[in-house]
């Protein structure tokens, strides 16, 4: 918990400083960091539910290093996904322990809720976006060196 707690106040002052996320992530930081604080005081916490950040930050080194338009960048955002909503509305809400950890594991998880309709948006984005360039794609036909339309 004291790891989890030192990245969390290091990405809040990243996300602060370089003004990188709103104020969902940051109340998102906000709550991570009390809630942590709180678990390290009382001794005991809930499930933990950060498994899906190794998960963003492989999505971070795709896109920064020109990979993110790829399979793999499909796999990750898709496995981000459906681990984001198994394990934060599904598993995250159900093993909390004591009546104070309890609250704030209501408000984590109606901060995920606020998560998941962001990630539903862009993951329709996204769908959206593939499917006209495969689209477009196969609407096009090259003739002599020239796309024309079928």
């Amino acid at each position: 918990m004291v790891v989890s707690l030192g990245y969390f106040i290091f990405d809040m002052a990243w996300c602060v400083y370089f003004r990188t996320e709103g104020l969902v992530m940051l109340a998102h930081h906000t709550m991570s960091i009390l809630g942590i604080l709180l678990t390290l005081w009382l001794g005991e916490s809930g499930i933990e539910s950060e498994i899906t950040n190794p998960l963003l930050q492989t999505r971070w080194f795709l896109k920064h290093s020109g990979r993110y338009d790829s399979f793999l960048g499909d796999v990750v955002d898709v496995l981000f996904v459906l681990l984001f909503v198994f394990m934060r509305i599904f598993v995250g809400g159900t093993m909390l322990p004591k009546f104070i950890i309890k609250c704030g594991g209501v408000a984590m998880y109606a901060l995920s809720w606020v998560f998941v309709v962001d990630i539903g948006r862009f993951a329709y984005r996204k769908s959206q976006l593939k499917y006209q360039r495969w689209m477009n794609r196969h609407r096009m036909a090259e003739v002599n060196g020239q796309d024309v339309k079928r």
